[in-house]
């Protein structure tokens, strides 16, 4: 017996799934008609299509940060696919709002929890997997993060590549948001992945430090051959190798190089600050590159992060960031 499906059939499963109208055509073919065996039809295949493209890159997408009115509670998210032409489809980016929205008025612990909320009669997860089905590509949750704290700024790059969420405490300043979305757009260029120093392990300073010194070793070999002046190879590449041992040790070295130079003892005290503070920037390159507070601020580069919060506020601070991007 042959079933006959009208226009209208294949228009409202159209409306109710968005599945495309040749998809809906054959779901209601193979399922005699019958909607619910229709909607099932259509769920295992976006279940297959998602098994054979699970090992694709997702390497486009779109990232979302939201925060509550009192601007004390936000989260950022990346949904994320595999080529720019779905990404910057207006159906992908309103489930990327959507589902972040969703987020927000729950605020899962972990992208995990996120993937399991309930979502349009399925979980999000489930509602992946069905537009992978719909779209011939790989969708997913790429990262995912909540945030509190007494504030919370966010920051999206242009093209939405790549997203910031900032928590910090502003001390006694009034208008502190903008100069904070700086400090947001700053993180969001130069990809800090730490806020100190800190938090480094010691070994992976020290296998730093030791590649900072070969990679500066080989540039002087070049520099030479050009005649062009070497640059210094630093003893430390972290703030954290910098004991109080080391630092006696440095300013000893400084006061021995003044005193050949024939630099009047007289006024040293003038000479040694700056010269330690070369002695760190020096040694510090390690921090410089991945360590917030440590870089030299996008916005004003005669200070580190650190030294333009404290010059904004006294008692501000950064308590902690998240940077998400595609790509």
């Amino acid at each position: 017996m042959t079933v006959t499906i009208s226009a209208k059939d294949v228009s409202d499963l159209r409306k109710a799934t968005g599945a495309g109208m040749m998809d809906c055509k054959e779901a209601l073919k193979e399922s005699g008609g019958n909607v619910e065996g229709a909607l099932d039809y259509l769920r295992k295949k976006g279940q297959k299509v998602a098994a054979k493209r699970a090992d694709r890159d997702t390497k486009e997408g779109v990232v979302v940060a939201l925060m509550n009115d009192a601007g004390d509670t936000g989260i950022i998210m990346a949904l994320s696919c595999e080529t720019d032409f779905v990404a910057k489809n207006e159906n992908f980016i309103e489930l990327a709002n959507t589902i972040a929205k969703l987020a927000m008025d729950n605020l899962p612990e972990s992208k995990e929890a996120l993937l399991a909320l309930p979502f349009d009669g399925a979980t999000v997860a489930e509602k992946l997997v069905e537009q992978t089905g719909k779209i011939g590509e790989k969708i997913e949750v790429s990262d995912y993060g909540k945030m509190k704290g007494e504030n919370i700024s966010t920051y999206i790059h242009a093209g939405s590549k790549i997203g910031v969420a900032v928590s910090y405490k502003a001390g006694s300043a009034q208008d502190s948001a903008p100069f904070f979305r700086g400090v947001a757009m700053h993180i969001a260029a130069m990809n800090p992945s730490i806020l100190t120093p800190n938090e480094f392990d010691a070994d992976f300073v020290a296998k730093e430090t030791e590649s900072l010194q070969g990679q500066i070793k080989l540039e002087n070999e070049d520099r030479a051959r050009l005649g062009k002046p070497l640059k210094t190879v630093p003893k430390f590449g972290s703030k954290s190798q910098l004991t109080p041992e080391v630092m006696a040790q440095a300013e000893e070295e400084i006061k021995a190089e003044l005193a050949a130079e024939g630099k009047p003892e007289k006024i040293w005290d003038k000479i040694i600050p700056g010269k330690l503070e070369r002695f760190i920037a020096d040694n510090t390159l390690v921090d410089q590159e991945r360590c917030l507070l440590s870089q030299f601020f996008a916005l004003d580069d005669t200070k580190t992060v650190e030294a333009a919060i404290k010059a904004f506020d006294e008692n501000a601070e950064i308590v902690e960031f998240k940077r998400v991007a595609v790509g």
